[in-house]
Parts: C-alpha cells; sequence; structure tokens
C-alpha cells in the first residue's frame, strides 16, 4: 500500500469460536450457516483485547458482519461505549466448493500456497481477491475520516492479508512473515497496524 494512512488503525480477530474447537480439521461455512459462536475462552479473549482498547482511545468500530465477529465487536462496543459498522468486505476468505469441508481437500487441491494469491476455488476467491477487498474497505474509510483511531474487527486470512499489504510486503514476505516467522494473528489478538 505504502500510502500513509490518515488514521491510526487497529486490527483484532475474533475470539476463538465452538468450530475451532470441535472441528478444527473442517472449514467454515459460508458465509455463516449456521452461525459459529464463541467459546467461553473466545469471549474472555475479547474482553481482554476491550480493556486495552479502552486505553486507546478508539473512535470507530468496524466489523465483519459475520456472526462471530459481530459477538465479538458486541463485547468491544458495549466496552467502549461506541456503535458497530458492519461491512462485507471484512468477511473471511471465501473458499467457494471448499466451505465446509476437510481442510485436506483444500490443501490437496492447492499445495504450493504461493499460487492461493492467483488461483480461485470454485465460486471461491484467491488470497489476492480478499487482499483487494479489504484494501478496497481500508482506502474509502481512510477518506472519509482524519485523524481517527479505528478499530477492524475481522477473520485470520483477511487480518495477515491486510496487514501485509500496509506494510508493503510482496506476496512472497507475506507467506514468510505468517508461516516461516510464525506472527499469523492468532484469535482474540489486537495489533496495531
Amino acid at each position: 500500500m505504502r500510502k500513509k494512512l490518515q488514521n491510526q488503525y487497529f486490527i483484532l480477530r475474533h475470539g476463538q469460536t465452538t468450530q475451532q474447537i470441535k472441528r478444527a480439521e473442517f472449514t467454515y461455512n459460508w458465509p455463516d450457516k449456521p452461525p459459529v459462536r464463541l467459546t467461553k475462552k473466545g469471549e474472555e479473549q475479547i474482553k481482554i483485547a476491550a480493556k486495552k482498547l479502552k486505553k486507546e482511545r478508539i473512535n470507530l468500530i468496524y466489523s465483519s458482519d459475520i456472526f462471530r465477529t459481530k459477538q465479538s465487536a458486541g463485547i468491544i462496543a458495549r466496552e467502549l461505549g461506541l456503535k458497530i459498522h458492519f461491512d462485507k468486505r471484512l468477511r473471511d476468505i471465501n473458499l467457494g466448493v471448499y466451505h465446509g469441508g476437510p481442510k485436506e481437500a483444500l490443501y490437496k487441491s492447492f499445495p504450493d500456497p504461493r499460487k492461493r494469491f492467483y488461483q480461485r476455488p470454485k465460486k471461491g476467491e484467491s488470497w489476492s481477491d480478499c487482499r483487494g477487498r479489504m484494501l478496497s474497505f481500508l482506502r474509502q474509510v481512510d477518506k472519509k475520516y482524519k485523524n481517527k483511531r479505528i478499530l477492524i474487527i475481522s477473520h485470520g486470512d483477511s487480518l495477515w492479508l491486510l496487514e501485509g499489504a500496509v506494510k508493503g510486503l510482496i506476496n512472497k514476505d507475506i507467506l514468510d512473515e505468517n508461516f516461516v516467522k510464525g506472527n499469523y494473528i492468532n484469535v482474540g489478538e489486537l495489533r496495531k497496524l
């Protein structure tokens, strides 16, 4: 992205979910049927993040409209006394025909992660598609406001792709940052962009 942002951004991944505990070997259903809920641990992770965010004087909250992020945003909004703005562009990556199925099938069809930047699963999107919609959201919000402190609540892939783009990383460096260095954003994790 390289352009200096007019606002300060914070990113937060939703808290731990019931599906991450029970069906970790399966991908999420798209867009959210049935809704995947936070676990008690996930709710606690978000409450901890809310306390940290209180010190950051957040002005605006933007969230994915998927249930697990809505739940996370609700906890944050109550703590900060702010309204939530939902945006579909903040959703998790669309895995198309692989949604609701075993992760092994996705990994078998896409064994080289570098190709996932350009190859789309049938009825789904590539990492570049996901990064593009996240950047579209960020550019639009950054034009609308100036000198605000803005929280973005979203999903793992969407957030690491956005973070890499904001840092100006090329695809190889984004992959290295997350899969070699292990810097993938954890559930309930809060970061400054």
